[in-house]
């Protein structure tokens, strides 16, 4: 009895031996496999992606390399802002008296000479104004010839102290009361030689007050305007300017005399030239501060006041490492440069690189690659890199 039960322990400690090494075989199975698919998974050390064209997709797609050079690029401030002009170069014309409007208006684009008349205004006021200036004109006469009189009467003593202050005082009274009127008249636009002349009228022209063109009208025949109403507003357009904005951190690498390049909002050659000659003293609640800019005369073609325009403005220079903007290239949210790293009877390999954008500048951006990035003797493309970046993903969706 004794030895089958040794047997019997014996066989239970071989069995559960045999069940854990089993088990222990189907764990390191099981560590094994999913090692294996993570390797698989893993992404490439330098974390590059990788891509083939054949010769006739990298022809068709147009694809061109370059070289990343050292360039000196300077450090940029980029501004915004508009075209504008000098305040003596923009006019605003109202009839400062008020009226019906007895003339069609000017045309916006009209060019227009100071003097010029832009619209005839009819008030019957006119008429009540050149009246009264007629009648104070005529009683002025009469007491400029009765205070010579009583002026020599009392440097002679024969008249009173009070009746001479009485007609000196008229007499003041009502060449003041001439003097309003003919301002009244002016205002008006109304001759007064003519009214002078007995020419009692009941309409008034507006002249411009500047040369240039007509920017905005707003008349219509018959519409009754009031002295508030503008009526024309005239640009001269012989210096015009650029009126840009910088923030107030930027101001200290801001100097008078410095050159701006810049285009218009929906332009980025940057072809423009411009020098400052203002800066703001004081920032508004938006932190910006203004900079204003004289253009180059040749660079002033196809401008106009209310223009948009972006600039920028060169402070100091770095020599960088630098690759056409047009090959850098937007992927996941980051900038990636791809460089073509085989050339083979086939066809053509590509990789994608992880660049840090620095400076732009005209056309050219300097680039930053990571520490370890393996980008030695590989050619970067600069042109219709996006078709590459296409079929990458496309590849990608397939997978």
């Amino acid at each position: 009895m004794k030895t089958q039960f040794n047997i019997k322990i014996s066989l239970l400690i071989f069995s559960t031996l045999f069940i854990v090494a089993c088990g222990n075989k189907d764990s390191e199975k099981t560590e094994t496999s999913e090692e294996s698919s993570m390797q698989k998974e893993a992404p490439a050390a330098n974390g590059s992606k990788q891509i083939t064209f054949t010769k006739d997709q990298y022809n068709l797609a147009g694809i061109e390399t370059g070289e990343i050079g050292s360039r000196n690029l300077s450090d940029i401030i980029k501004l915004n802002g508009v075209i504008d002009v000098e305040p003596k170069s923009m006019a605003s014309v109202s009839a400062p008296l008020g009226g019906y409007l007895k003339t069609a208006g000017r045309l916006p684009g009209e060019e227009i000479k100071k003097g010029q008349v832009l619209a005839t205004i009819e008030n019957r006021e006119f008429i009540q104004i050149q009246q009264d200036y007629l009648e104070s004109l005529s009683r002025l006469q009469f007491l400029d010839e009765e205070y010579k009189r009583h002026k020599q009467l009392r440097e002679e003593d024969i008249n009173s102290a009070k009746t001479f202050q009485q007609v000196s005082s008229d007499y003041k009274i009502t060449q003041g009361r001439v003097k309003a009127y003919e301002q009244q008249l002016a205002l008006a636009g109304i001759s007064r030689s003519s009214v002078q002349n007995g020419n009692i009228i009941r309409t008034a022209n507006l002249y411009a007050p500047i040369t240039g063109f007509i920017k905005t009208s707003n008349v219509n025949i018959g519409d009754y305007v009031s002295p508030q109403d503008v009526l024309f507003e005239i640009v001269n357009l012989n210096d015009i300017h650029l009126a840009l904005n910088a923030f107030e951190k930027d101001l200290e690498k801001i100097e008078v005399g410095q050159t701006v390049k810049f285009s218009l909002s929906n332009d980025n050659t940057f072809d423009r030239s411009a020098k400052v000659f203002l800066i703001g003293k004081a920032t508004g609640n938006d932190r910006m501060t203004p900079v204003h800019c004289h253009m180059d005369k040749v660079d002033e073609k196809g401008l106009l006041p209310g223009m948009y325009v972006k600039a920028w403005l060169e402070s100091g220079t770095n020599k960088e490492n630098a690759i056409s903007s047009e090959a850098i290239v937007q992927y996941q949210g980051k900038n990636f440069v791809i460089l073509q790293t085989q050339e083979m009877e086939s066809g053509y390999t590509f990789k994608l690189e992880q660049v840090k954008k620095g400076i732009e500048q005209e056309g050219y951006t300097a680039i930053t690659f990571a520490q370890n990035a393996d980008v030695d003797n590989f050619k970067p493309v600069v042109k219709n890199a996006y078709s590459i970046l296409s079929a990458l993903r496309n590849s990608e969706e397939e997978e």
